[in-house]
This record gives C-alpha cells, sequence and structure tokens, in this order.
C-alpha cells in the first residue's frame, strides 16, 4: 500500500515516521551489522538500532490506543477502530511517547545514541506550546537539538561516527529551512527532511576518511548508516516516497575474524579494550548521574549516559563489570541490567573464529516469565527468552533466540496473548531467513510445559507441531495476581491491592486472600474435569498456599495428580494450569 504523505509533523506523522523507520531497519539490519566495526566489532548495531526504533513504535501506539479507548468511554463509541472525534493524542504526546519507549529500549552503544537524537527531537517539540503540529523550521530546531544532545551525552565524542552524521543532517536541515526553494516556497517539512537526508548521506560517505579504523576495514560507520535509514524514512513520511539507496562503500565484514587485527577500536596501540559491555536503565537526580558519569569514565571507554527527568540509561565498556554496577547503586536504582562479555567465540568477538557448529534439525524456543521456570525449559531442552515484570520481550530479541537455537526448525512458544503479533513478527523474519517455524498461540507458561511434555523432535516436524498444540490446547490456565489499580473487570469493580482469580484471561474472582482465592479459582477449573494439575508458585505468594491447594485436591478430586513448580520472579504469585 502506497504510503499516505503528511504535510506537517504532528502525532500522525510521529506514528508513520517510527512504523516506516523500524521497516526500513529491519531490511538495512544484516547489512548495518555486516560492516560494524566501530566501537567493537560486535556485528549488531543494526539489530540495537532495530530494538531501540521498535520499543519506540510500542510507545507510540500505546498512546494511540489508550487516546482511542479514552474517546470511545467519552462518548459511547463501540468501534475502537473508527477515528475518533479528538483527532488523536497530541504532538507533544507522542514525541515523548517515543523518546520513552527508545530511552527504556536502547540496546548497544548505537542504540542509545538513537533514544537520544529521539529525546532531543522531543524536548523541542514539547516546548514549542504546538499541541498540533509543527512545520519546517521546527523541525529544523528538532534536528539541530538532537545532534547537539547526543554529542553531550557521548563522553568523547569522535568523528566519523554517527555524531558525525547527526551533526551534517542538522547543518543541512538548518539550510533548508531558512531558505526558499525554486518554487518559491518556504522550506517546508518535506523539504527539511530530504535536506537532513541527502546532508547525512553525504556525511557518512565520508566517515571512512575520519576514521582510521573503517577506512582499512573499507566500510562505512554502522550507526551513521542506521541513522540515514531512520531520515529516509523521515522523507517518506513526508513525501510518500523512500530515497534512493544509499551509493556508499559496504566491504562486508564477517563477524568472528574478518577484521584484521588491530583494527578494533576497542583496540589501541596494540592493547585490547575492556572486556565487557554494561547497560542498565538507572533511576538517579541529576546530580548523582553527573557523579556516576565521572566513575564510569575513569573505569572504562564507550561511556554514553542518556535521559532525564530521573530516568537514564546507561552504556559503558569496562574491564570491572561489578564496579559499574556498583556505581550505578550508588547513583540511584539500576534494572534491567544486560552484561556482554566481549569473549573469544562472543556475539561481540574479534578474535580466531570457531568452526561453524552443525545446525540440530529441531528446537523449541519459549518465553518464560521467571527465573525458575526458565530453568525448567532449558532442562527440557529449550531455548529460553526471560519476560521480567512489565518487560515484555521485543520481537528482535524472539527473532535472536530463534538464531541461539540454531535449528532448521523451530517451534515457538510465546506463553503471553499480548505477545501473538510480537511472536508472529518473529516467526515471520526467522522464515526469510531460511528457518521452519511453527507458531503455537500458548497463552501461559502452563500451557507450554504441557506442550513440551508431548515434543518428540524425532517425530515429523508437522506431526510433532500438531501434538504440542493439541496438548496445550487442552491446558486451562489460570492466574493468581494483584490488582495494581482501580478497574472495571469481568468479576466486578475490583481496588488497587485486591487478590484477582483469572481463568483463561478473564477476572472469575476478586478478594483478599492468595490461599482463598486460588482455592476458587482451582475448584471452578477442576468442576468441568480434569487429570493433572500444575501450579507455578512466585516468590510473591505465601508458601501455606501449595500445601492448601495439593491437599484439597486430595481431598476433593480422586484420580487427580497435581505437579509443583517454582518460578521465581515471575509477576504474579501462583499459575494454575489444568490438563
Amino acid at each position: 500500500m502506497a504510503q499516505v504523505p503528511q504535510r506537517f509533523f504532528d502525532a500522525l506523522a510521529v506514528r508513520t515516521w517510527c512504523g516506516l523507520s523500524l521497516r526500513a531497519l529491519g531490511r538495512a539490519r544484516e547489512e548495518i551489522d555486516a560492516i560494524n566495526v566501530y566501537p567493537v566489532a560486535d556485528g549488531d548495531t543494526g539489530t540495537n538500532m532495530y530494538l531501540t526504533v521498535e520499543s519506540a513504535v510500542a510507545a507510540v501506539e500505546a498512546v494511540f490506543e489508550a487516546h482511542a479507548v479514552d474517546a470511545a468511554d467519552a462518548t459511547g463509541a463501540v468501534d475502537a477502530g473508527e477515528p475518533d472525534a479528538g483527532g488523536g493524542p497530541s504532538l507533544a504526546d507522542a514525541v515523548a511517547a517515543m523518546a520513552h519507549g527508545a530511552l527504556i529500549g536502547a540496546r548497544g552503544n548505537s542504540g542509545t545514541i538513537l533514544a537520544q537524537l529521539l529525546r532531543g527531537m522531543a524536548q523541542v517539540l514539547t516546548a514549542r506550546g504546538e499541541p498540533d503540529h509543527t512545520d519546517g523550521p521546527g523541525l529544523r530546531l528538532a534536528l539541530r537539538h538532537a545532534a547537539e544532545s547526543a554529542r553531550q551525552a557521548v563522553a568523547h565524542p569522535v568523528e566519523g561516527t554517527v555524531l558525525t552524521v547527526a551533526s551534517a543532517a542538522a547543518d543541512a536541515a538548518d539550510a533548508a529551512a531558512d531558505g526558499v526553494r525554486d518554487d518559491g516556497t518556504e522550506g517546508d517539512c518535506a523539504a527539511v527532511a530530504r535536506a537532513a537526508h541527502e546532508g547525512a548521506r553525504a556525511a557518512l560517505a565520508a566517515t571512512p576518511g575520519q576514521l582510521p579504523v573503517l577506512e582499512r576495514a573499507g566500510v562505512v560507520d554502522a550507526g551513521g548508516h542506521g541513522l540515514v535509514t531512520v531520515l529516509a524514512a523521515l522523507v517518506e513520511t513526508f513525501t510518500g516516497r523512500a530515497p534512493g539507496a544509499v551509493a556508499v562503500p559496504h566491504a562486508r565484514v564477517a563477524h568472528g575474524g574478518e577484521v584484521p587485527a588491530g583494527e578494533c577500536a576497542a583496540e589501541e596501540d596494540g592493547e585490547h579494550g575492556p572486556a565487557f559491555e554494561v547497560i542498565y536503565l538507572l533511576e538517579a537526580e541529576d546530580a548523582a548521574v553527573a557523579r556516576l558519569r565521572r566513575r564510569l569514565d575513569a573505569l572504562g571507554d564507550s561511556l554514553v549516559v542518556v535521559g532525564g527527568d530521573g530516568l537514564w540509561n546507561v552504556h559503558v565498556h569496562v574491564d570491572d563489570a561489578g564496579a559499574a554496577v556498583e556505581a550505578g547503586v550508588e547513583a540511584g536504582r539500576p534494572y534491567r541490567i544486560r552484561i556482554t562479555h566481549f569473549g573469544l567465540g562472543d556475539a561481540h568477538t574479534t578474535g580466531t573464529e570457531r568452526p561453524p557448529r552443525e545446525r540440530t534439525q529441531r528446537a523449541v524456543v519459549a518465553v518464560v516469565p521467571g527465573e525458575g521456570l526458565a530453568g525448567l525449559y532449558t532442562e527440557a531442552g529449550a531455548t529460553t527468552v526471560l519476560a521480567r515484570p512489565g518487560e515484555p520481550p521485543a520481537s528482535g530479541e524472539l527473532v535472536q533466540a530463534v538464531r541461539r537455537a540454531h535449528a532448521r526448525e523451530v517451534v515457538l512458544l510465546p506463553n503471553d496473548a499480548e505477545l501473538r503479533h510480537t511472536a508472529a513478527a518473529a516467526a515471520e523474519q526467522a522464515r526469510t531467513e531460511g528457518i521452519r517455524v511453527a507458531l503455537i498461540p500458548t497463552r501461559s507458561a502452563v500451557q507450554g510445559i504441557a506442550a513440551l511434555a508431548v515434543h518428540e523432535p524425532e517425530r515429523r516436524f508437522d506431526e510433532d507441531v500438531v501434538a504440542m498444540t493439541s496438548a496445550a490446547g487442552a491446558t486451562r490456565h489460570a492466574e493468581v495476581t494483584v490488582a495494581e489499580r482501580q478497574s472495571w473487570t469481568t468479576a466486578g469493580i475490583c481496588q488497587a491491592g485486591d487478590v484477582l482469580g483469572l481463568v483463561d484471561g478473564d477476572v472469575a474472582v476478586i478478594g483478599a486472600d492468595v490461599t482463598e482465592v486460588a482455592a476458587t479459582v482451582l475448584d471452578r477449573m477442576l468442576a468441568a474435569g480434569g487429570e493433572l494439575v500444575t501450579l507455578v508458585l512466585g516468590d510473591d505468594a505465601p508458601e501455606t498456599v501449595i500445601a492448601h491447594l495439593e491437599a484439597r485436591v486430595r481431598e476433593a478430586y480422586l484420580a487427580v495428580d497435581t505437579v509443583v513448580y517454582r518460578g521465581g520472579r515471575q509477576g504474579s504469585p501462583l499459575l494454575i494450569g489444568v490438563e
């Protein structure tokens, strides 16, 4: 379908730009990964930028969905798919969501810088006092502030990188916004976007001459390539047509050994760079973050700290990962901590390449809500993706897990109804890479356990998928959780702190005690019959609940077996499955 051009930069344009950027980065991801040699030849710049934008897209879509729900509540509308009278969210709401989503989802060095570029744009657009839209000069100011704020976020800016490309884009946008076109019109959003893209593309082509590691490897800067891709999507947003392909050298760099010795920018004068990449989100005050910057700068390199208003994304390369995390603890509350070892054979290696591992015939990839279940699934032979409370995995993470499984055939278990679209997108991406993927729409981890229990790799793929799907479908699932806020439910109005019993995704019981609610839920489920009860206990559940439920099953339901697992920090006190 042809893209409808946007005349102004409004909330709809933000939504369109984010979506087009994600699609464009999806197409260019492998090419960008392949030329990634700076600051570490880790082959993941394109993937990291894709995951960062994917998080921004999810946040923007959530704002539009919330606005549609609010408008429907206010007008009594029943068709949320129809345009609402409110005209959608404001520009400020949309760009703030975009920036926040990118911040919390930022991955790697280039993804973190991209998040700050989007935040810099949002700071200008939310401060201009224009709730509906902005014009070309406004977009130009946003691009300028984006480039400046990104440069300030990097401890030691280096030319020939994405920072240089961003500055060139802002310079070109300045000229477009201030000038008059040949047709007599002032620089509108389309003209500003075209100029920014052209300026960025020219700067990208020049990066090998600014950074020796790029020149020796015969590539342009990978992060800069990603930014040019995002700016091309901005042009398409306003014109309806994507610019032509970038005509710059793209010598491919094979991951794991094709970069000449000493070419990695993390190696200076023959010495290896830091051993670990540390990334975390941090809740902290500005003064504490300033102290953190100084401490991390002394510990390592590639330091990028982005964010503000109490929430930050911290990225650094260090030899002492523990010290980097401890510095975050001293500054505030670090969470979503990710530590990657730049070791031999790791994703970030530039050493001797390991012999390629032979693909297995079949594997299972599953999303699990807690560490305990992750261990259970792993023991059963599955490759797991951990979904922490409030942090659902993006499709890129699922694709990476499918690749990590290293199999010709993969069965994907999302184990969450909310992940069905994410899992479908991941499956589609993996299929384009020649992997045969079957998505079983499991809505709970207990359904995934049932499916995994009948998995037989020696069976024909189709037969195995049918058997696993049947087992999952025959398993009713329930969850006992605690309400975070007052809300309407199918069982009535609940208050914050109430214990909720959900059966097959719908609230069936509202109570005050976890054990009592769990017992009521279990009785309702077993009223329809059952042979096996699966109980997954979370860290927040009272220890007595399992003994109570096991005794209840023994006394009231003859010939029904019970199996218990420890789920860890799974977000809900208890998961229940009945087969």
